[in-house]
């Protein structure tokens, strides 16, 4: 009977195979908790139609989100008063689009949003620092 004995390399593709999808996933869920946050933002500057909202995202940085998962939000967004929207022919002719834009509570939704995301990322920021050069933190300053 023969074994079959797999080579170092590949070995080395599965895991790092293995490991982007962990980290996709992770990017998933962090995603999840700000999106809707990411969503405010790119309406605030003007308004846009679910397409363009997910090629922003995507041109941002954020391809993990689909025009699939981002309609449901919008509907969510729209329900509770913080978006709004409206019905205009597309530039290029053909069939009128959907287009969002902020209320006024969607504005402070937003800002507030901001506010709290900076707070978060920043605490996040100092605790995954691991004491890397550059990155330091004076509360553990020993020579006060």
């Amino acid at each position: 009977m023969h074994r079959m004995t797999i080579a170092p390399a590949d070995t080395e593709t599965a895991a790092a195979a293995k490991a982007a999808v962990a980290a996709d996933q992770r990017r998933s869920q962090l995603l999840r908790g700000v999106l809707d946050l990411c969503l405010l933002a790119l309406i605030a500057e003007r308004p846009r139609y679910g397409f363009e909202i997910a090629a922003s995202l995507a041109e941002n940085g954020l391809e993990l989100v689909s025009e699939g998962s981002i309609y449901p939000l919008l509907a969510r967004l729209q329900k509770s008063g913080l978006i709004d929207a409206y019905r205009a022919s597309s530039p290029a002719g053909g069939a009128p689009r959907k287009y969002y834009r902020l209320t006024d509570a969607g504005r402070a939704a937003l800002a507030a949003g901001r506010t709290t995301w900076r707070g978060f990322a920043a605490a996040v920021d100092r605790t995954l620092s691991d004491g890397q050069p550059g990155e330091t933190d004076d509360t553990h300053d020993t020579n006060r």
